[in-house]
């Protein structure tokens, strides 16, 4: 996949539905009963680099403060969605270390890699980091989908989409834009700027919300790679 070409794409088409005032509101995120929960396997960005998004964030905020934004806490990018959230999913479901056993086994021939956050792209119901990466994790989601496909074990690899990105979301869309002029002047001003290269050094399997909101994740084991 090119992912400049995909990501210019994705942001032209979404930048003009916005502007028109054809974007989505995301009417879960702040529900008192949403149950959607899965299990996840993330990278997270180092802290320089949070800090550059943070600081992008800011000005945003200061244009439209009641959209949601990511924390730190919150921030990562999706290697694989091992069983995707949905209503009603709980860990006594399944045996966490058959999970953990099949993940350590698939990564051990797999070495750190670096990625890149370098401008930004967007849907029509957030905006999202342009994350550029090498082979490796490609290579990694890869295994993934033979390891899990020769187990008996619960997943949901692939079925919502097959994931070759590495972008990661850090505004949703909860209300009514009040400068959707502002903001996509913000986007466009920040489109090429590099957030910052970062290594990965370990992969972090966890329990989640559909958003990935701290109070909810549970970190069920720290891979090393």
């Amino acid at each position: 996949m090119n992912l400049s070409a995909h990501y210019n794409k994705l942001y032209y088409e979404s930048a003009a539905k916005i502007a028109n005032g054809d974007y989505e509101i995301d009417e879960l995120i702040d529900a008192q009963d949403d149950y959607r929960f899965g299990i996840t396997l993330v990278i997270r960005p180092d802290e320089s680099t949070k800090a550059n998004i943070q600081r992008f964030l800011t000005e945003v905020k200061a244009i439209d403060p009641h959209q949601y934004y990511y924390q730190d806490a919150d921030l990562h990018i999706t290697v694989m969605s091992i069983i995707s959230c949905y209503t009603g999913f709980n860990l006594r479901q399944i045996n966490v270390p058959d999970y953990v056993k099949l993940i350590e086994q698939i990564l051990i021939k797999h070495r750190n890699f670096k990625i890149q956050f370098k401008g930004l792209t967007a849907s029509p119901s957030c905006i999202l980091l342009q994350g550029f990466l090498t082979d490796t994790l490609n290579e990694i989601r890869d295994d993934l989908r033979i390891g899990f496909k020769g187990t008996n074990l619960q997943q949901s690899i692939d079925k919502r989409y097959t994931i070759q990105t590495a972008h990661s979301t850090i505004i949703r869309f909860r209300r009514a834009l009040q400068n959707k002029n502002g903001l996509l002047k913000l986007v466009e001003k920040y489109r090429n700027f590099d957030f910052g290269t970062f290594e990965v050094q370990q992969l972090e399997l966890v329990y989640n919300d559909w958003y990935q909101r701290e109070k909810f994740v549970n970190k069920l084991h720290e891979f090393h790679l």
